[in-house]
């Protein structure tokens, strides 16, 4: 049976997720056979794995990191928020239904057999089992039942590495304050803490390190610099969102919808030198973009009528009769069609049927039953502005409840719009390149200013500079007498 570790925070947005995903990189560059899991996670960020199930996109990342191929059991359990008190639940990769939290709450015991054979099987099977927490250990609300943070660290008993993020504030109080409302049998199982995202010069915080020490009864395990390195975020406090683009040769707009979903799927523009990804959500911000992208959601049917509403559906149409290329991936793609239906109230928007913006000749009806499933291929007969990429070859992953009439994957559209359902599109080699290298042709540009990468190769070594960084701020030695039980 495998060693194991977990990580915990005294907040989400620790920074638990990519902490875990350096230790995953770590114990596989130093030989081990190593593995993530996260027993529940919520994220509209999520990722559909060779045998059709669904998972979380943190354990995705986690998984590149250890070299292994995304497993439904690194995340058995998904809630996908739907509304503000309510999330489509999600087990073992696949859909159990809508549930309003306090639902979720009274059956959640229920899922534990699940959660455990997960657990026990990736541990079979590995060396290391680096374990991700959610949220924080001291929400005493919710200790009952709990199988997330020390309930599940006692169940597969884990020692316990706490981390609390220096770049918020009151990093101190975070980490003393959380040790404080835990039960003794659950600080004994923290080993240790980890002050995450510092900038500046370590000995400034030397004195306050041995009294958190004296205050918590352990050690500090590392300070860990804020990581400068571009890995996939998961959720909706991605800095992304708030980062302040400056326009470059071409400019690419996302719309930032309110329930927005697998923003990844446009990271490859970011990794250009000379190509500026800015997420808008006005008309103000929109500017004359050389590219529009509307990205995936969990409401199709309310993020389309927010568009409506805020301006932005008059903006994207102005751009689309101007020439500007517009790109829509599955809800985005949904709303380009002529119609949105939803007989059955899937969506849970209290609306049944709202038009689309009508550039694409595609009707979308929603069903009960989700599809879900990798997909790859060869682009034929495209035509349009994105005409070269007839003859690439193209991979990716469909997660949608609608379908949608005379769409068959993996790209429709002509002239300056298209949509595809297949999440993951731009990510091939070759496919990023030829749709800014038609943008470019359009615009009177030298593609070549742009610059070019191989994505894979760039992702390890983005994987590679996040184990240096934390191999640095971490005591090593410690965390390993922790993984030993030496410590």
């Amino acid at each position: 049976m495998a060693l194991n570790i977990m990580l915990q925070g005294t907040m989400s947005n620790a920074g638990k997720s990519l902490l875990a995903a350096a230790l995953c990189r770590i114990f596989r560059q130093d030989g081990y056979h190593v593995a993530p899991f996260k027993s529940q996670n919520m994220a509209l960020n999520s990722f559909i794995t060779k045998d059709s199930g669904e998972m979380g996109r943190a354990q995705v990342v986690q998984a590149e990191a250890c070299g292994l191929e995304p497993d439904v059991r690194m995340n058995p359990i998904l809630l996908k928020p739907t509304t503000d008190v309510g999330s489509q639940v999600i087990v073992n990769g696949q859909v159990r239904g809508n549930m309003r939290a306090m639902e979720y709450y009274a059956k959640k015991r229920e899922f534990l057999p699940d959660v455990m054979r997960a657990y026990e099987s990736l541990a079979a099977e590995n060396d290391v089992i680096v374990i991700e927490g959610a949220g924080s250990p001291a929400e005493i609300n919710l200790k009952q039942d709990d199988f997330v943070n020390m309930g599940l660290a006692k169940l597969v008993d884990a020692p316990v590495l706490l981390i609390g993020d220096i770049d918020r504030g009151g990093v101190f109080a975070q980490l003393f304050g959380t040790i404080a409302l835990l039960e003794p049998d659950e600080r004994a199982r923290v080993k240790g803490t980890i002050i995450n995202k510092f900038r500046g010069d370590r000995t400034i915080l030397e004195p306050g390190l041995r009294q958190l020490e004296a205050l918590c009864g352990v050690p500090v395990a590392g300070v860990v610099p804020y990581a400068q390195v571009d890995i996939d975020d998961e959720d909706s406090l991605s800095a992304r969102f708030t980062r302040n683009t400056a326009r470059k040769l071409l400019d690419v707009a996302v719309i930032r919808l309110p329930r927005i979903s697998n923003f990844t799927d446009f990271s490859p523009f970011e990794r250009y030198e000379n190509v500026s990804l800015r997420y808008i959500e006005s008309v103000r911000e929109l500017g004359a973009p050389d590219l529009i992208l509307l990205p995936g959601t969990k409401s199709t049917i309310a993020d389309l009528q927010w568009l409506r509403e805020s301006g932005l559906e008059a903006a994207i149409l102005k751009e689309a009769a101007r020439g500007t290329l517009i790109f829509g991936v599955c809800g985005g793609y949904q709303m380009l069609g002529r119609s949105v239906c939803d007989p059955d109230g899937v969506e849970a928007a209290g609306v049944t049927e709202l038009r689309g913006l009508g550039l694409l000749p595609v009707d979308t009806v929603f069903h009960g039953q989700k599809v879900q499933r990798q997909t790859s291929g060869k682009f034929s007969g495209i035509s349009g502005m994105l005409a070269n990429l007839s003859g690439l070859s193209y991979e990716g992953y469909e997660i949608h409840m609608g379908r949608s009439e005379q769409a068959l994957p993996p790209l429709i559209g002509s002239g300056n719009v298209y949509g595809s359902y297949v999440h993951g599109i731009f990510d091939a080699p070759g496919i990023a390149d030829a749709v800014l290298t038609a943008v470019c042709r359009m615009r009177g540009l030298d593609p070549a200013a742009l610059g070019a990468f191989d994505l894979r190769k760039y992702k390890e070594r983005q994987y590679d500079l996040l184990a240096d960084t934390v191999r640095a701020g971490l005591n090593m030695d410690f965390v390993y007498r922790v993984l030993r039980r030496e410590a």
